[in-house]
C-alpha cells in the first residue's frame, strides 16, 4: 500500500518530467536534422570548405571570438541598437495604428502615407539617413525605429478595427467610457493583432539593422561583424555572427513575446492552449 501511495504521489511529477523531455527533443529536432543535412554537405565537399565550413569549424570560431570578447561586444552594441530603434517603432507604431483604428479622420490622411512608406524597401532608406544624420549609431537607430514600425502600423490598425462592433455596444450599453472602453474591450480584442505585428517589426528591425550596420560605419556590431569577415571570405566568422543573431531573436520569443502572450492573450482567453 505504502509504495502505490508513494507511485501515485509522483505520478504528476512523472507526467511533468515527461511532458518537459517531449518538448525538448520536439523543439531540438529540426536543428539537429538541419546540423545533420549540414556536416553531411560539408565533408562531402559539395563546396570548398573556405566557404562552406562543418559545425566544429564554426564552433571553434564562435568559442574563440566569445572568449576573446570581441563577439559579446559586437552582439552587446547590437543589441542595444536594436531595443533603442525597436522601442520607438513600438511607440509611435502603436500609436499611429490605434489612431487610424478609432478614427476615420486620421486613417484618411495617414493611411496613404502609410501605404506608399511600406512597400518601399528599407535599404532604400539609408543613403537619405545617412545623409540627413551623418554616420554613427543615430541613423541607425531611427532607420530601425522607421522600418519596423510599418508592420506594428498596419497589423494595430487591422486590430482595432477588427473588434465586433457588439462588444463595443455592448460594454458602452454598461456604461464604460472611452478609458474604460480602450482597455478591457479594444485592447483585449486587438492584441492578437498588434503582437503578430510587433514580431514582424522585430524581424524587418533584424533585417535593416545588419545592413545599415555596415553603411553607418559604426565600429562595432554583428553587421559590421559579418560584412567585415565576407571582404576577408571568413565564412566560420560570418557564420558565428549569423548565430548570435538567431539565438538573439529565439531568446527575444522565448523571453519576451511568448511570456507577454502567457500574461495577455492567455490570461484574457483571447488564446487557448
Amino acid at each position: 500500500m505504502a509504495n502505490a501511495a508513494q507511485a501515485f504521489a509522483f505520478a504528476p511529477q512523472v507526467a511533468a518530467e515527461r511532458r518537459i523531455r517531449a518538448a525538448v527533443l520536439r523543439n531540438a529536432l529540426p536543428f539537429v536534422v538541419v546540423g545533420a543535412i549540414w556536416e553531411a554537405v560539408a565533408h562531402l565537399g559539395v563546396f570548398p570548405a573556405q566557404f562552406f565550413p562543418p559545425l566544429e569549424t564554426i564552433g571553434a570560431t564562435f568559442v574563440q571570438l566569445t572568449l576573446s570578447g570581441a563577439l559579446p561586444h559586437h552582439a552587446l552594441d547590437t543589441v542595444l541598437r536594436l531595443l533603442a530603434g525597436f522601442a520607438l517603432a513600438v511607440v509611435f507604431g502603436l500609436a499611429i495604428g490605434v489612431a487610424m483604428g478609432r478614427s476615420r479622420r486620421a486613417e484618411d490622411y495617414l493611411l496613404p502615407l502609410v501605404a506608399i512608406g511600406a512597400p518601399i524597401p528599407g535599404l532604400a532608406y539609408a543613403p537619405l539617413f545617412l545623409l540627413w544624420f551623418g554616420p554613427g549609431n543615430v541613423p541607425s537607430v531611427l532607420l530601425v525605429a522607421f522600418v519596423s514600425a510599418f508592420p506594428i502600423v498596419y497589423n494595430s490598425w487591422t486590430g482595432v478595427k477588427a473588434v465586433k462592433e457588439i462588444w463595443l455596444r455592448s460594454a458602452q450599453a454598461m456604461g464604460a467610457d472611452d478609458r474604460r472602453l480602450f482597455r478591457h474591450v479594444i485592447l483585449p480584442g486587438a492584441l492578437p493583432y498588434i503582437m503578430t505585428g510587433l514580431r514582424l517589426g522585430l524581424a524587418q528591425a533584424w533585417r535593416i539593422l545588419v545592413a545599415i550596420e555596415m553603411l553607418a560605419a559604426v565600429p562595432w556590431g554583428l553587421g559590421w561583424l559579418i560584412f567585415g569577415a565576407q571582404e576577408f571570405l571568413n565564412t566560420d566568422v560570418m557564420l558565428a555572427g549569423i548565430a548570435v543573431i538567431a539565438a538573439i531573436g529565439l531568446a527575444l520569443e522565448k523571453l519576451v513575446f511568448q511570456k507577454l502572450e502567457d500574461f495577455t492573450l492567455l490570461r484574457w482567453g483571447m488564446v487557448t492552449t
